[in-house]
């Protein structure tokens, strides 16, 4: 099956319908997609997404100073959209995260260079979601788990807070490794276009033009070397969210939420 969702205003949204899971059967389509920054999708992309699709909840992850820096975007102003705000970084301000009084740029806008163990540099970086942000990331996949239509979860270029939060939503439903790995690194198929379109915003722009096109390249290592981190020390990712409140109820939901 084609995974990809073309839109005239995101250029990264896909299906997370067609992966093999471990008992052999396949998660099915239009129940979970993911995507870029939907700032700029068209009145015929919102309706393709909303009537066609039935988007119903969409996700998500970017920090405050993104939403505000960039504003509203056209899906805020749909009804039958609900819309959970779950950021992954650990913004400043005095109030919660939705209410910051302040902008800290070096702290809550991606891609900005952090002190992070040099021999496992990404997998420390998507650690740090879960780190910084645990109560987030387990409400993200709640929300994604929701079975009133369709779930989009995005960031600005859908490549690794969207990454993170999608492998972990495979894991829970039983998804291959393998097939977790492939989803993942699908990103660099539309990455050029993905870096276009966010230089085009003064958000993104000035980080994105210090560093190399290739440094953005989702490489297989990165996410598996993360998974090998919650391995490790969790027994699994199912493990790190059963720590932080996750319950058997909760991977039933996201399990029938892709699979029934």
């Amino acid at each position: 099956m084609t995974r990809w969702i073309e839109l005239e205003g995101a250029v990264n949204v896909r299906d997370l319908g067609g992966l093999p899971t471990l008992d052999g059967g396949v998660t099915r389509p239009g129940r979970i997609l993911r995507a870029d920054n939907l700032q700029g999708l068209t009145e015929r992309d919102v309706s393709r997404l909303v009537g066609e699709l039935k988007l119903r909840h969409v996700v998500d992850l970017r920090s405050t100073a993104e939403v505000v820096l960039e504003g509203p975007g056209p899906l805020t102003r749909v009804s039958e959209v609900t819309h959970h705000h779950l950021t992954l970084f650990a913004e400043g301000g005095r109030h919660t995260d939705v209410e910051a009084d302040s902008i800290d740029a070096e702290r809550v806008l991606p891609w900005q260079t952090r002190q992070l163990d040099e021999d496992l540099r990404m997998s420390g970086f998507y650690y740090g979601y879960l780190r910084d942000r645990p109560e987030a990331v387990v409400a993200a996949l709640r929300a994604m788990s929701l079975n009133d239509g369709a779930a989009v979860v995005h960031c600005a270029a859908g490549k690794d807070r969207t990454g993170v939060l999608t492998a972990l939503a495979l894991e829970a439903a039983g998804v291959t490794r393998e097939a977790i790995v492939e989803d993942y690194t699908a990103t660099g198929q539309r990455l050029e276009l993905v870096l276009r379109r966010l230089r085009a915003s003064a958000t993104y722009r000035d980080d994105l033009d210090s560093r190399p096109a290739d440094d953005h390249m989702p490489r297989a290592r990165y996410i598996l070397q993360f998974l090998s981190v919650l391995d490790d020390r969790f027994g699994g990712p199912l493990g790190w969210l059963k720590q932080h409140g996750w319950s058997s109820a909760d991977t039933d939901a996201i399990r029938n939420r892709l699979l029934a």
